[in-house]
């Protein structure tokens, strides 16, 4: 039990006199029956000032707010409290931060509670630290170049693809599982953080290293994709215990106990600096953690089919690697990953790509707004479709009713991601990236082309649209066997005519690719584009406004 703080430091109280002028400026939600609310959890210089307000003083046997740091995976009064203050109806507690320490309150929640009866009871919601950023220093300038991306093809990353795409951002994987080792495996990095020691497999490392450091060199910004396999064997723990057991190329991480929360903190803290651009090592400027991870029993499984209990476990895991990261570097952008699937499930294992969002969200006002991001992945529907402009009328609608969200209504979330509850705590809205969207030739050179053209326009006729990044490079012969020939170049290496309208558009000869689009689509594709024009198609094939 920590020791009760009688005083501020002079930063500290810096920092109040700037929280009360935003004392009544919260979007957090209270649970029934808890009229204690924590306002805001910020740092300042080395200790953590909470700002407490109250509808209702609670009752109580002496008097106090307790102060409980709590980690991820422990709920209720069962942390450490680390400090008590006298109760109110506004109130603020200031304890140490003990960054780096076996005792770090970085990425741990915090709650008060007051004593009745002889016992504790929980009066407020959880909150976490708000402002990691406040540590970072590892902070490097962002590579901001532009939307236009792709999926790399690994055995082609050496080439002139890039420079003749103009490619200005990439999409990577990496596997946590397989970047984890042990002191006994020659090469391995050694990171001690919060009192620990933890390694790394340095022949993988080096490997991400080059990785980056080919695209960052070429002027390109890399978005990494973080996936959990399950495969390492120095990993183990890092699989939640409801995904023990199952078959996916995803699994949900591990935030239920101590041993697997403590190792996440530490990875994030290592990737966080050591991809910071400080280091020599390469620069990643936007982290995904995970890939569409509402599809539970694809790409971030669990055993329960309680989106709420999902969403939950997510949700933890994102704070620990938001607030890891943006401890190391204030610039980083950190992005949850959801699929298209807006109100229906392709497949029954899934949770809908809108309730997941509106869920995390909720958790994320509930327990501390922070400056998270939104990768979405707006394929057509089915996925083999291959007429971006014109989607089966079934699946495409422009309301928010639509059973999938692609390319041709996506105005609809941007619009969503304007409501005031989705705003990031500057007000502002949230970085929104295309993170992954393709079209198949496999019905045809002519439509491919025309769809890219229509989704790198309308990507970039929205301002809050940050990334396009298309996949992929190389058409991959698994995929195809279902149609998906999404590459711009085809097994045998042989470009596509779409090579060509793809390194044309957002340069000066995008007029090319325009009319080419065009002529295909059979209206002038900037025309649609600008007006918002949604065609559709029937099941007899009509066309329809």
């Amino acid at each position: 039990m920590g020791k009760s703080r009688k005083g501020f430091s002079a930063a500290a109280m810096m920092l109040i006199g700037v929280l009360l002028l935003f004392a009544n400026i919260s979007f957090a939600a209270e649970a029934s029956g808890r009229t204690v609310s924590i306002d805001s959890c910020l740092i300042s210089g080395s200790e953590v000032v909470c700002q407490i307000s109250a509808s209702k003083v609670p009752a109580s046997d002496d008097g106090f707010y307790y102060v409980y740091s709590d980690e991820v995976w422990e709920d209720g009064t069962v942390g450490e409290v680390v400090a008590k203050v006298s109760a109110g109806a506004s109130a603020f507690a200031s304890f140490p931060l003990n960054y780096n320490t076996p005792d770090s309150h970085l990425s741990r929640k915090f709650l008060i509670a007051v004593k009745q009866g002889g016992r504790m009871v929980q009066v407020s919601n959880e909150h976490y630290i708000t402002n990691p950023e406040a540590l970072a220093g590892f902070t490097s300038p962002r590579m901001e170049v532009g939307i236009k991306g792709i999926l790399p093809d690994a055995l082609r990353m050496d080439g002139t693809d890039y420079a003749e795409l103009g490619i200005q951002q990439v999409a990577y994987n990496m596997y946590l599982d397989l970047i984890c080792s042990s002191a006994e495996v020659p090469g391995a990095i050694l990171f001690e953080y919060n009192g620990k020691p933890y390694y790394f497999d340095g022949g993988i490392m080096q490997m991400y290293d080059n990785v980056v450091k080919i695209f960052n060199y070429q002027g390109i910004a890399v978005n990494m994709v973080i996936l959990n396999e399950g495969t390492g064997e120095y990993s183990k723990d890092l699989i939640h215990p409801l995904a023990q057991g199952g078959d996916c190329p995803g699994y949900a991480l591990n935030v239920a106990d101590k041993e697997g929360t403590d190792h996440l903190k530490a990875i994030a803290a290592f990737l966080g600096q050591r991809y910071s651009g400080k280091l020599g090592c390469g620069q990643i400027d936007n982290w995904v953690l995970g890939n569409e991870v509402n599809a539970r029993t694809s790409w971030w499984y669990t055993k329960s089919d309680s989106l709420d209990l999902n969403v939950n476990i997510y949700a933890k895991a994102f704070r620990i690697f938001y607030n890891e990261m943006k401890g190391m570097n204030a610039n980083y952008r950190i992005y949850t990953s959801l699929d298209q699937e807006w109100n229906r499930k392709s497949n029954p294992g899934s949770f809908l790509s809108r309730e997941y969002l509106d869920q995390f969200n909720y958790y994320m006002l509930r327990e501390g707004n922070i400056d998270w991001s939104l990768s979405f992945h707006p394929y057509n529907s089915p996925l083999y479709d291959a007429y971006a402009w014109n989607g089966p009328a079934v699946w495409v609608k422009n309301n928010l009713k639509t059973p999938y969200m692609t390319m041709q209504n996506l105005d609809l979330l941007i619009d969503y991601m304007h409501q005031p509850e989705f705003l990031n705590p500057a007000g502002e809205v949230r970085s929104i990236s295309l993170g992954e969207i393709g079209y198949t030739s496999s019905f045809g050179d002519a439509a491919q082309e025309a769809s890219i053209a229509y989704g790198y326009l309308k990507a970039a006729s929205l301002p809050d649209v940050d990334s396009f990044i298309l996949f992929r490079q190389t058409d991959n012969a698994h995929e195809m066997k279902s149609y998906l020939a999404m590459g711009l170049i085809d097994l045998e290496g042989n470009k596509k005519p779409a090579y060509d309208i793809y390194k044309y558009l957002g340069t000066e000869n995008e007029g090319i690719a325009i009319q080419r689009a065009s002529e295909i689509i059979g209206m002038d594709v900037t025309k649609m584009v600008n007006e918002k024009i949604i065609w559709t198609r029937t099941g007899d094939g009509v066309i329809s406004n």
